[in-house]
């Protein structure tokens, strides 16, 4: 075991739900064993710092839980959340994050999350969302269900869409735009056009905004 991930215990009573903790700030991992630990029926039987370690401590532990970040060094979240569920669709993880867009949301879940909580969530609320992802149900508060809804229903954008889009949010004019894609400053309008209408936005400043509140484009 590498000095980013860490296995506790793994003799744990079949009452008892296994929880794996996967966040690289060690603040957070240490503030959630501290209160999970408090809990008569739950233990936290690993910690890792980053998703390949979450992933490997998850093949083998096999956890009841895993509270998983999305942004994480090495690999991400959804990516870690993947590689968990191509083992086994069964896998029940939640992600506890900071970050709630739309495209966030709905990214984790496509990826089989069966939870989905901010870290600033009450503890009451973490705890019945380990229970009830345990019990096999879903947990997703509704202001989350919400842009999760808007997010499905929103047209997606192409791959070629949101490499103009992350241009146009380093502040690429046209010209330097098709010169990074290799494409005509005619195309590159076409795709803003089309990218315009999929955010329902009239302009470049609104189309950054709009795409960087639903998790689009990091500014």
């Amino acid at each position: 075991m590498n000095a980013t991930s860490k296995a506790l215990r793994k003799d744990v009573p079949e009452n008892i739900i296994r929880v794996l903790i996967a966040d690289d700030h060690v603040a957070v991992r240490e503030g959630l064993v501290a209160m999970i630990g408090r809990q008569p029926d739950m233990m936290v039987t690993g910690e890792a710092a980053n998703g390949a370690d979450a992933v490997d401590l998850w093949r083998k532990q096999s956890p009841d839980v895993t509270l998983l970040d999305l942004r994480m060094p090495l690999l991400d979240g959804a990516d870690a959340i993947g590689k968990i569920c191509h083992q086994d669709e069964s896998a029940r993880i939640v992600v506890l994050t900071t970050f709630d867009t739309d495209t966030d949301v709905s990214k984790a879940i496509k990826a089989g999350a069966r939870g989905y909580l901010l870290k600033d969530a009450p503890l009451e609320e973490l705890l019945e969302c380990i229970r009830r992802v345990h019990a096999g149900e879903t947990f997703i508060p509704s202001p989350l269900v919400a842009k999760l809804t808007e997010g499905l229903r929103n047209d997606p954008l192409t791959a070629r869409e949101l490499d103009v889009l992350a241009l146009l949010a380093r502040g690429r004019s046209n010209k330097e735009i098709g010169a990074n894609l290799f494409i005509c400053e005619t195309t590159v309008k076409a795709h803003l056009r089309n990218i315009f209408t999929k955010l329902n936005v009239l302009s470049r400043t609104e189309a950054i905004a709009v795409a960087n509140r639903r998790g689009l484009v990091e500014l």
